[in-house]
């Protein structure tokens, strides 16, 4: 795969056609995360709300069916990234960059539910994203998580910023039964 530079300095993936014809690679991708975190979810015992547009920075909510100590039924939002960039994983984070208007969506004090960034890592090579064996399914990639508060701010004159996920924040199930219950019992972040 092939990296580009867009007008605003970062780095994206190009939209190029597979030899098989099949879809794009980007378009891959972006299935393939949400079939990621659609089986993480499962795994966990939650559902997801589908969102038509990812205009308000976000790709899909995630929400428990269960009662917590505060709220029953807590979501969250998540705006999905996927990357073969394995030089974007660092010893203890994740690097990605947000172009300004998506990060000042995703950070906004004034949402409603919460918000967090995922970001799925992958092998370039779309043959080696997933092995499915007579001993179950298995996967290459792995998603970092953040929330969108700890991903700090970005100065004015600035088209983009690099935001930081932590390495320990891999997007698991049990991962997510702690952000269910944070958020269920009233945590702050």
């Amino acid at each position: 795969m092939t990296d580009v530079d867009d007008s605003a300095g970062l780095r994206v993936e190009s939209l190029t056609v597979v030899p098989d014809g099949g879809l794009p690679v980007a378009a891959r991708q972006e299935q393939f995360s949400l079939a990621f975190v659609r089986m993480v979810v499962a795994a966990a015992g939650c559902s997801i709300k589908s969102h038509d547009t990812d205009y308000d920075g976000v790709d899909i909510t995630i929400v428990a069916s269960a009662e917590y100590e505060r709220y029953y039924c807590p979501e969250f939002e998540l705006q999905l990234k996927c990357t073969t960039q394995h030089s974007l994983l660092k010893n203890d984070h994740m690097t990605w960059p947000l172009k300004r208007d998506r990060f000042l969506k995703l950070v906004n004090p004034k949402r409603f539910a919460p918000a967090f960034l995922g970001v799925l890592l992958i092998p370039e090579d779309p043959d080696r994203w997933l092995d499915l064996s007579e001993d179950g399914l298995t996967s290459s990639g792995r998603m970092y998580w953040e929330h969108a508060a700890n991903l700090g701010t970005i100065e004015d004159h600035h088209a983009s910023k690099t935001v930081r996920l932590r390495r320990s924040n891999l997007f698991d199930v049990g991962e997510l039964k702690g952000i269910m219950q944070r958020i269920g019992e009233g945590g702050q972040w």
